[in-house]
This record gives structure tokens, C-alpha cells and sequence, in this order.
């Protein structure tokens, strides 16, 4: 008998992240004993009058929205930051620091129709919503240090709202996870004179171990320190820094291969499957 310690606990190295994981396969083993019940798919309409979302309707700040026939962009009624408020007192109490932050939260609606999603759009609606995401990148880069662009899919995900649409929160500082990630990869690039995810990506080709599809431009994988069930990485084969930095091919690959692994999320649980989606630039 031969042992293969992967087949056993063992911790993982998240370079991205400069953790650990702890993989434990052989729980995989234990009998399933619970119930599982297919979701009930929600019948929702194209057009919902009361929905704060569609064209044409009337949000609660008393907003009317445009009868906008692609995608849609607009301040966050509810935001989590301000561009303008009070700046906190300063201590000198380790204990009890305090800092400054400010921002804007934006809301972009996909598609007018609400009974799509992401995975059941053409590929040219998908690569509008590309390229408007790279235009909300260089619009508000230019004034604050951070913009993240991300999608929360289904209410089990904490959506409270079917119509396809991600937020934009855009920051003046630098949150915790981007800020770890800017200093390992700033830390490897100096230290093996080759961007991170270049490496990584290239092994993970020669291994075909966690490659899920593999297109012109682009991989989509399970990263080998993946914490979370059905967690995936997509990455490009060559260096881009950010989604506005991408070329028109490489455009136009992202919005193919964004439909066909999100479709097939959805056709491995046989329903529009709820996900967390974010896009870290390097």
C-alpha cells in the first residue's frame, strides 16, 4: 500500500494571502446522512412594477430611473461610505485607533430584464457589462485609491434583489485583503523577478490538476489553497493589472468564458446558482 499524503491533513500555502489552510480530504469519507431538496426556482417577472431596479421605476429616494435598454449605473441609495463627512479624532492609544475613510458606492444594473442573469446573457451583452466595468474602473481610480467590483448572486447570498445588477464600492484607502495581496505579490515579483500569478497560472497548466477551462487568454481554476466549496480563480495567461488594461480579444474571451463557467454552475445544481463574484486588480 502506498501513501500519498495528500490524501491526508495537511496545511496548505495561500501566497496570495500569506496563510495557511488546513485540507482535511479523508473527511470526505463520512456518510451523508441529511436530506437534500432541490430549491424552488423563483417565478420572476421581466418587468416588475415595484421593483427599485427596472427601467422606469421609481426608487425609494424618489428617483425615477431611465428606460435604459443595456446597462445602468447609479449612487447607491443606501450607501456604506460617504464622500464627505466628519474626520474621527486622532489618539495616540494603540488600543483605540481611529483613521479616516471615505468613498462612494455605486449600484450597475446588467440587463433592463430582471428574469436574466450573467450565465443566460448573450456574449455581447456580457462584454458591454465588461467594458462598463473597466469605465467605472478608470472613472473613479482617479480619485480613489481602491474600486472594487463585485456581484452577489441570490438571496442565499444576502441579495435582496433578483435583477441582475453587482455593486461598486470605491474607497479612499486600501481595505485588508486587496493591501495583504499588493504587499506578497509586490514581495514575490522582487523577490523572483516574475509577477505571481504569471507563475502560478503556468504550473497549474503544465499540472491540469484544478483547470477547469482554459481559453485563448484566460484560465479558470480551483486555486490550490482554496478555502470554500466550489471556490474558483479566473486569471489571465499574460500580465494585466486591470480590466481596463485588458485588449479587445481578451475582452471579448473574458465575456465567452464568464457565460460558460457560470453556466455551468448553473447546470450542476439544475438552478441559478447563488455565488459571491469580485474583481481584484494587481
Amino acid at each position: 500500500m502506498s501513501f500519498d499524503p495528500q490524501d491526508h491533513q495537511h496545511l496548505r500555502y495561500n501566497p496570495l494571502r500569506d496563510d495557511w489552510v488546513l485540507v482535511c480530504p479523508h473527511r470526505m469519507k463520512r456518510p451523508w446522512a441529511g436530506h437534500v431538496e432541490k430549491p424552488e426556482e423563483a417565478d420572476i417577472p421581466r418587468h416588475d412594477s415595484k421593483n427599485p431596479l427596472c427601467p422606469g421605476n421609481t426608487r425609494p429616494n424618489g428617483k425615477v430611473n431611465p428606460d435604459y435598454d443595456s446597462t445602468f449605473l447609479f449612487t447607491n441609495d443606501f450607501p456604506a461610505l460617504l464622500e464627505e463627512g466628519p474626520v474621527p479624532e486622532s489618539s495616540d492609544d494603540p488600543l483605540f485607533r481611529c483613521s479616516d475613510a471615505k468613498g462612494t458606492c455605486q449600484v450597475m444594473c446588467f440587463h433592463p430584464w430582471s428574469d436574466i442573469t450573467l450565465p443566460r446573457m448573450s456574449i455581447p451583452e456580457i462584454r458591454v457589462v465588461v467594458d462598463k466595468w473597466a469605465d467605472i474602473n478608470v472613472d473613479l481610480g482617479q480619485k480613489y485609491s481602491w474600486v472594487q467590483i463585485f456581484e452577489n448572486r441570490g438571496a442565499i447570498m444576502g441579495c435582496s434583489n433578483p435583477h441582475p445588477h453587482c455593486q461598486v464600492w470605491a474607497s479612499s484607502f486600501l481595505p485588508n485583503e486587496p493591501a495583504t495581496k499588493d504587499r506578497t505579490q509586490l514581495d514575490y515579483i522582487s523577490k523572483y523577478k516574475s509577477p505571481m500569478l504569471i507563475d502560478y497560472v503556468k504550473r497549474e497548466l503544465q499540472k491540469k490538476e484544478r483547470v477547469i477551462i482554459e481559453s485563448e487568454h484566460w484560465v479558470w481554476l480551483v486555486p490550490y489553497w482554496a478555502m470554500w466549496p466550489y471556490e474558483t480563480m479566473l486569471v489571465p495567461k499574460s500580465h494585466v493589472l486591470r480590466l481596463q488594461d485588458l485588449t479587445e480579444s481578451q475582452r471579448n474571451d473574458l465575456a465567452d468564458i464568464m457565460k460558460r463557467l457560470l453556466t455551468k454552475y448553473d447546470n450542476l445544481f439544475e438552478v441559478s446558482f447563488p455565488y459571491s463574484m469580485g474583481w481584484h486588480g494587481e
